[in-house]
């Protein structure tokens, strides 16, 4: 990606992406995959979209520092981190493709329910146990589907966790979802010069588009940040189906 043109789309990926995450704590590949992949060859653009969303991740953490709960989140990400290697070994001894189109179905069909549904009112409260299974289903979802973060959002949605602590429980987890991706990456050498190059360009459009999406996730209301949240569920569960 050298010339000017690519680098605008490389770019306008990144911010949308970055907005987006920064919005709703996730989403990052779906949203610059769109464009990303039809600008460069795939080996080149999932590296790139995880290491970018890593970036995102980073950067959602140090502005919302002040509401992510370690404590609470370590049992999603050690069950997380279980389901990882779990997925690894699948994704490269079974057809994988039925699994995702199944979950991603079930995710649309969730999504799509709960749009038309009224917003629970309460918060119910959370067994440390469970979300250490929900845990270890978003990781071997995650590494599936490249959507970790969807089962531990719907389990906050069933659960009517208000928008701040939905975002403290669930972004450690996407965050430590994202780094052990990118370090097996790192460790099968899939991170190639040219995916280095574009995303220290991408830099400055991840940045921007982060603190936006940061920004405009502190305006937004719980009700109208429920419907962001499963619009994109919707969209990212259709995507896998297609």
């Amino acid at each position: 990606m050298a010339d000017v043109t690519s680098f605008l789309l490389l770019s306008a990926a990144v911010f949308c992406g970055a907005f987006v995450s920064g919005l709703a704590g996730f989403a990052f590949s779906a949203v610059a995959g769109a464009i990303l992949l039809h600008a460069m060859p795939p080996t080149e653009a999932v590296p790139l979209m995880m290491a970018c969303s890593v970036g995102v991740q980073g950067s959602n953490l140090w502005a919302l520092r002040q509401n992510i709960q370690w404590k609470q989140s370590l049992p999603l990400i050690l069950g997380g981190l279980l389901g990882v290697p779990i997925a690894l070994w699948l994704l490269h001894n079974t057809d994988s493709r039925i699994f995702r189109e199944g979950f991603g179905l079930m995710v649309a069909v969730y999504a799509g329910y709960m749009l038309f549904r009224p917003a629970i009112a309460y918060v119910q409260a959370m067994h440390l146990g469970r979300n250490a299974l929900v845990g270890f289903g978003g990781g071997l979802i995650g590494g599936l589907t490249a959507m970790p973060g969807a089962l531990p959002t719907i389990w906050c949605d069933m659960h009517g966790v208000p928008k701040q602590q939905q975002r403290g429980l669930v972004q450690p987890f996407i965050a430590a979802m994202q780094l052990s991706a990118l370090a097996m990456l790192l460790l099968h050498h899939d991170l190639s010069v040219s995916v280095v190059r574009d995303f220290v360009l991408g830099v400055p459009a991840l940045l921007a588009g982060s603190w936006l999406g940061i920004f405009a996730f502190r305006n937004i209301n719980e009700a109208n940040f429920r419907r962001v949240i499963l619009a994109l569920l919707l969209v990212s569960g259709l995507l896998l189906v297609v």
